[in-house]
């Protein structure tokens, strides 16, 4: 077995056991999770206009709904993201918070397609697992990877991992094409990683 298969693997057992811990808490506890997040203050500025990116929570995510008015209330202008293809970077569409959402792939609600499509400043990343490093588990599908590389080849931007503390692992296995994080944001704490 190769290097990347073994990591690949070994990713594959980490995201299950952090879903696991993940689907273990309570629906109170996800809900008071994600109403203290939406007290948090990011560690960088929020110009008036911003684009704050967050995303449509699914199963047991971190609800970043919370954090995104919170952050609208302060200015910033709310995205989310939509996939237009398999295996193909993320778009994302403006949003406001009290805009209905239509159901995309894999059922993921998403702003209609009249919605003007941005380049995010700050974007809310979901996860399955995180370490203290700044690398993340997601899905296996790698559309945040992809959308990353090709946001941070075109401006700075801030990506913020959005989960619970439970998520933690002591390190995740990384695969040259993994995008790193600049801060991780869960009810505990925030990691700001960007000194590292």
């Amino acid at each position: 077995m190769d290097g990347n298969r073994f990591l690949a693997n070994l990713k594959d057992d980490f995201r299950s056991g952090a879903l696991a811990q993940r689907n273990a808490l309570t629906v109170e506890a996800r809900a008071e999770a994600a109403a203290k997040i939406a007290t948090c203050r990011l560690p960088i500025e929020l110009p008036p206009g911003a684009i704050v990116a967050g995303y449509s929570p699914i199963n047991s995510e971190l609800d970043p709904f919370p954090l995104m008015r919170a952050l609208a209330d302060r200015g910033a202008v709310l995205a989310l993201p939509v996939i237009i293809a398999r295996d193909h970077a993320l778009i994302f569409r403006v949003w406001e918070a009290d805009e209905g959402l239509v159901r995309g792939p894999f059922g993921i609600f998403q702003p209609s397609s009249d919605a003007d499509e941005v380049d995010p400043d700050i974007v809310l990343v979901p996860l399955a697992a995180f370490d203290r490093a700044g690398h993340r588990i997601g899905y296996g599908r790698g559309y945040y990877d992809r959308t990353l590389q090709n946001l941070r080849a075109a401006k700075k931007i801030t990506v913020i991992g959005v989960g619970f503390a439970v998520q933690e692992i002591e390190t995740v296995p990384r695969l040259p094409h993994d995008e790193q994080l600049d801060c991780v944001l869960t009810e505990r704490e925030l990691i700001d990683l960007r000194s590292l």
